[in-house]
C-alpha cells in the first residue's frame, strides 16, 4: 500500500495492523505486453524480469499487505541498474516503493475478507488487470469483480503531466493541496480535471486519494489472484476460472529498449495457519486500536494546524490593517478558480506570466510573479503604491494575492494585447498595420500616462520600463501603461535617486551608467518607443544589416545626411501620406532622446507639443550616442561601485 511518507490517504489502513498469519495465497503476475517488463512486489518477492508471454508466481501469507507494480525501460547488471519508470533505488529485487510514474496494484489479505485495488495515485506506465482466481473450494462464491485498467494512458497524457515512458499524477507535478488532498483540502477534497482524465480512462482505478467508494474491491479470504500486464481489452473483469489459460499477448507501445537482465529471483513460499476465532478477534482488536490511535493523531494534528493558521491570519491581518487604501485581496484558491488553474497564458515577462481569467462578470488578467525572494511586507507596500494610482491611461489594478510564497496581481483585461504586436508588423501576420491617426493617439495616451506618474501624483513615480510590451490596448486602441514592477517612488524634494540597473536593453537611458536616475529616464524610453512606432521596427533589430542594427545610431546618421524621412515605415502607404506630420513627431522624439537628461522635456511639455500648444525645442544636440559621462550631465568622477555594462544600454557602444 502507499508509504507513510506519501501525501495519499491510506485506503485500507484499518486492515494493515495486527493481522495473523494464515494459509498461503498464490499471486500470479503475467506479462502480456509485446515488450519486456520488470515487475516488482513488496514486501514479498522483490522483483524479476518478465519477457513477453512469461509469468511469475508468488506464494504470500494470508495476512500480507503489499503492492505490485511494473517497471519499464530497465537495465541491470548483477542486480543493480536503473529503470525509466517505477525504479526502486536501482535494485532488481525491490525492498522499497517505486518512483512515479507507475501503475500500482495494492492488496490486504486476511481477516474476514481480502481488499485490493489498482491505484493511479503514482501515475501510469503499463495497462493492468488485477483479477481474483477463486479456489475450487470456494467456487467464486461471494467474490467481487477485480479492477481493470486496460487503456494505454501514456499517448493521451496531458502535456503538463507527461513523463518519459508514462504519465504523472497531478500531485507529483504540482504538489498542491487541491491535487494531493492535503492541508486545507484534506477534508473536502474532490476530483479535479486531471483526476477526471484518469477516471475516464480507467473507471475502476483510484484517480485521487478520496476515490474510495468505487475503487476498492473485496474477495473472501483464501482467494488467489492474477495481475495481467497489457491485458486484452475485451477480457471479462469477473473472476477467472481456476485453470484458465493465459490470454495471448497483445501489441502495446514499448516505452524503452529491452536489455538483458539476470535470472529472476526465486518466488517466496510461506505457509502458516491459525484458529479462525483468534483471527477474527485479532482483526477486530487491531482495527479498534488502530482507529483510536488514528483518531487521536488526527485530532492533535488538526488542532496544531488550526492554531498555526489562525496565528498566520492574525499576523497577515495586522499587516493589512497598517496599510490603508489597499485594493481587493484575493486568496490563491480564488485566483486558481478564476483562471481555470492558470490555463490560458496571455504572455510571459521577466517577472512572471500573465493569465486570462474571469472574476464574477469581469474579465481579468492575473500576473503570477516569480519574485519569490520578495518579502510580504515589501510586496504589500508596492501594491499599496500601485493601488493608489488611478488614471485613464494606466492599467487598473483590481486586486492582489500575498499568501505564503504566492505573489499575484490582478489587472483589468485589455483585449487588443500589447503594442508590440501591432507596430512590429510581420508579412505573415493576420493583423493589418496601424494607420498614423491611431499611432498618434497611442503616443498621446502614453505621454499622458507618464505625465500623471511624473507630475500629478503626491510623489513622483518613475516607471523605468517603458516599452511596447508594457503598453496595452483596449478594444478601441486606447493605450494604457502597465507593469509597474520596476517603478521607483521619488520624493518631490529629491532631484534624483541612486538605484540598481533596471529595465529592458534597448530602452535604457544613458544615465543608467551611473545609476543616478530621475523620471527623465522614462522620457528617453518614450522617445525610443515613438521612433519604433514611426519606423515599424525595433530599436535593436539583429535581422537588419550590420550598419542598421541600432535604430538610434541610424537616426543620428540620417539627421547628419538630411535623409531622416527614410526612417518612416516604407510599406505603409498611410504613413507615407502623412510624412510632414510624422517629421514633426520625429523632432519631438529627438528632443526626448537628448543624452543630457536636463535637456529633455517634461512629459507635460510633450503633451503641449502633441496638442499644438507649443513647438518642440529646435536647439538640440543631434548626437544620440553617449561616449562619456559628461555628455549626459554627470561628472566624470561620479559613478556606482559596480557600473553596468554599456552594451546593455539603449545606444550602441
Amino acid at each position: 500500500m502507499t508509504a507513510l511518507s506519501s501525501p495519499w490517504t491510506l485506503h485500507l489502513l484499518p486492515f494493515f495492523l495486527l493481522l495473523p498469519a494464515g494459509s498461503a495465497i498464490t499471486f500470479s503476475i503475467s506479462n502480456r505486453c509485446s515488450y519486456t517488463v520488470w515487475p516488482a512486489a513488496v514486501p514479498v518477492g522483490g522483483g524479476v524480469q518478465l519477457n513477453p508471454g512469461e509469468s511469475w508466481t508468488l506464494d504470500l501469507p494470508a495476512s500480507t499487505t503489499g503492492r505490485v507494480w511494473p517497471r519499464t525501460g530497465c537495465s541491470f547488471s548483477a542486480g543493480n541498474g536503473s529503470c525509466q519508470t517505477g525504479d526502486c533505488g536501482g535494485m532488481l529485487a525491490c525492498s522499497s516503493n517505486g518512483q512515479p510514474p507507475h501503475t500500482l496494484a495494492e492488496f490486504t489479505l486476511g481477516g474476514e475478507a481480502d481488499f485490493f485495488d489498482i491505484s493511479l495515485l503514482n501515475g501510469f506506465n503499463v495497462p493492468m488487470d488485477f483479477l481474483p482466481v477463486p479456489t475450487n473450494g470456494q467456487g467464486g462464491k461471494g467474490c467481487s469483480k477485480g479492477p481493470r485498467c486496460t487503456t494505454n494512458i501514456t499517448p493521451q497524457c496531458p502535456g503538463v503531466l507527461k513523463a518519459p515512458g508514462g504519465c504523472n499524477n497531478a500531485c507529483s507535478v504540482f504538489k498542491e493541496d487541491v491535487y494531493c488532498c492535503t492541508g486545507s483540502s484534506s477534508n473536502n477534497c474532490g476530483p479535479t480535471d486531471y483526476s477526471k482524465f484518469f477516471k475516464q480512462s480507467c473507471p475502476d482505478a483510484y484517480s485521487y486519494p478520496k476515490d474510495d467508494s468505487t475503487s476498492t474491491f473485496t474477495c473472501p479470504t483464501g482467494t488467489n489472484y492474477i495481475v495481467i500486464l497489457c491485458p486484452p481489452i475485451n477480457m471479462s473483469a469477473s473472476a477467472l476460472p481456476p485453470d484458465a489459460n493465459p490470454p495471448a499477448p497483445i501489441a502495446t507501445e514499448p516505452p524503452a529498449a529491452n536489455p538483458i537482465a539476470p535470472i529472476p529471483t526465486e518466488p517466496t513460499h510461506i505457509n502458516s495457519s491459525s484458529d479462525a476465532r483468534r483471527r477474527v478477534f485479532a482483526v477486530i482488536l487491531g482495527c479498534v486500536g488502530s482507529l483510536i490511535l488514528l483518531a487521536v493523531f488526527i485530532t492533535f494534528f488538526t488542532y496544531i494546524k488550526r492554531t498555526w493558521q489562525c496565528q498566520e491570519i492574525e499576523e497577515e491581518d495586522e499587516e493589512f490593517g497598517e496599510l490603508l487604501g489597499m485594493p481587493t485581496r484575493f486568496t490563491f484558491q480564488q485566483l486558481q478558480e478564476a483562471t481555470n488553474q492558470f490555463r490560458d497564458k496571455l504572455g510571459e515577462g521577466g517577472f512572471g506570466s500573465v493569465f486570462e481569467g474571469q472574476h464574477r462578470e469581469e474579465r481579468i488578467a492575473v500576473k503570477r510573479l516569480d519574485r519569490a525572494d520578495q518579502g510580504k511586507r515589501e510586496f504589500l507596500a508596492e501594491v499599496q503604491t500601485i493601488g493608489n494610482i488611478h488614471h485613464v491611461n494606466l492599467v487598473r489594478l483590481i486586486g492582489f494575492c500575498a499568501e505564503k510564497s504566492h505573489r499575484l496581481l490582478v489587472y483589468e483585461y485589455m483585449p487588443k494585447g500589447s503594442l508590440d504586436k501591432w507596430i512590429f508588423y510581420q508579412n505573415d501576420s493576420s493583423t493589418a498595420p496601424l494607420d498614423w491617426k491611431t499611432r498618434r493617439k497611442i503616443i498621446t495616451h502614453i505621454a499622458k500616462g507618464l505625465s500623471y506618474l511624473h507630475e500629478e501624483c503626491m510623489k513622483r513615480i518613475a516607471h523605468l520600463d517603458v516599452k511596447p510590451q508594457n503598453i496595452l490596448l483596449d478594444e478601441n486602441f486606447n493605450a494604457k501603461l502597465s507593469d509597474f514592477g520596476l517603478c521607483k517612488v521619488i520624493d518631490r524634494d529629491t532631484s534624483q535617486v541612486i538605484t540598481r540597473m533596471r529595465g529592458t536593453p534597448g530602452y535604457l537611458a544613458p544615465e543608467w551608467l551611473t545609476s543616478q536616475i530621475t523620471e527623465k529616464a522614462d522620457v528617453y524610453s518614450f522617445g525610443i518607443v515613438v521612433m519604433e512606432m514611426i519606423s515599424g521596427r525595433k530599436n535593436l533589430d539583429t535581422s537588419q544589416s550590420e550598419e542598421s542594427v541600432h535604430l538610434i545610431t541610424l537616426l543620428e546618421e540620417k539627421v547628419k545626411s538630411d535623409e531622416i524621412a527614410d526612417l518612416i515605415e516604407k510599406d505603409n502607404t498611410d504613413m507615407q501620406a502623412h510624412q510632414e506630420e510624422i517629421l514633426e513627431m520625429m523632432k519631438l522624439a529627438m528632443w526626448c532622446l537628448q543624452i543630457d537628461s536636463k535637456r529633455r522635456p517634461q512629459m507635460s511639455e510633450v503633451i503641449k507639443v502633441l496638442e499644438g500648444h507649443m513647438n518642440a525645442e529646435s536647439k538640440i544636440e543631434h548626437n544620440f550616442v553617449a561616449t562619456s559621462q559628461t555628455m549626459f550631465g554627470i561628472a566624470e568622477n561620479t559613478g556606482p561601485s559596480d557600473p553596468p555594462q554599456a552594451s546593455n544600454l539603449s545606444a550602441a557602444r
